[in-house]
């Protein structure tokens, strides 16, 4: 078949455009700079350290604030009503992303925001939290990392420290879904290692010192999984215990608040996973409903020497 001479300055023409139209489009994008909503429950250590692993990771993979990416950070002020508010600006304002930490936060972006990519951190179980349909096929916009700690690791670790130890108590607050869950491995490993275990929760700051008081009377040593409200009383449930002769492990390090020893997770490196998720997304296109969500794998035990040496304990491996 013979192209005409007319035939092929058209095509000519045409592969000049489609040139030129590719590298103007891919100029463009390489210019444009992406928005990425931040909406956080409260002010706190942990969450502050997954954020800032997040922001500082970005940037180590050639996202930094101000240059090709630009952050928008709202604290909810432990306001459930401040989440929605700031789901729904999110909505409106269409960022290319959005990180929600913790569960309330992730609960109010999710129940809003259905087709911009959600990635949550610092919750321990985004299934049961239904944020997903399931922990390894999402199935719904929304991924990210989970901060479930080694909780039968650190029901071990009290034996460690005291090799008689008979009754273990699990104290915990009942307002949010992340806390129960880890209250219930921590029941079930008690058992398992043929141990009685005793519960009580509370439901506000205000309620710790009686319960605390009532089960610590009761337990030879006490646990306490993540927790915003039992993480706020922990100098209060530490002087109890200690008060008693008895000692506190945490899933999550509140050594320097009492807690004798934890076995947790990095809430920085934490933030850092979450990091290589949403360049997954922005640079490979991958969609949250085929993402996984991850765990990191390592841990880390703290050893408060003031309170074991205070109460007589010793580390056994």
């Amino acid at each position: 078949m013979k192209i005409s001479f007319k035939h092929m300055i058209l095509l000519f023409f045409i592969l000049i455009n489609v040139f030129i139209i590719t590298k103007y489009k891919n100029n463009k994008d390489q210019n444009k700079i992406l928005k990425i909503g931040i909406t956080q429950i409260v002010e706190h250590e942990s969450l502050n350290n997954a954020r800032q692993g997040f922001i500082n990771e970005l940037k180590n993979l050639g996202y930094e604030d101000g240059k090709n990416i630009k952050f928008d950070f709202h604290n909810a002020g432990g306001d459930l009503s401040n989440c929605e508010s700031i789901a729904r600006k999110f909505a409106n304002d269409r960022p290319d992303l959005i990180l929600a930490i913790s569960t309330p936060s992730a609960q109010a972006a999710a129940n809003v925001i259905k087709d911009i990519p959600i990635l949550i951190t610092a919750i321990t179980n985004p299934e049961k939290s239904n944020l997903v349909k399931s922990n390894l096929t999402p199935c719904t916009n929304v991924t990210g990392t989970s901060d479930l700690p080694p909780v039968s690791k650190t029901i071990e670790l009290i034996k460690k420290l005291k090799p008689n130890v008979q009754n273990i108590g699990i104290l915990y607050s009942n307002i949010d879904v992340s806390p129960s869950y880890q209250a219930q491995i921590a029941d079930e490993t008690i058992k398992t290692l043929g141990l009685d275990s005793k519960v009580a929760t509370v439901s506000q700051l205000s309620e710790i010192k009686q319960v605390a008081e009532k089960i610590i009377s009761e337990c030879d040593a006490l646990y306490v999984p993540i927790d915003k409200i039992t993480a706020a009383g922990m100098p209060l449930i530490s002087k109890i215990a200690l008060e008693n002769n008895k000692f506190v492990v945490c899933s999550e390090n509140l050594t320097d608040k009492g807690a004798a020893a934890s076995y947790g997770i990095d809430y920085y490196q934490l933030g850092k996973l979450t990091a290589k998720q949403a360049v997954e997304i922005l640079e490979n296109r991958n969609i949250p409903q085929n993402m996984p969500i991850k765990y990191l794998e390592d841990t880390k035990l703290t050893l408060n020497e003031d309170i074991i040496k205070k109460l007589n304990l010793k580390f056994f491996e």
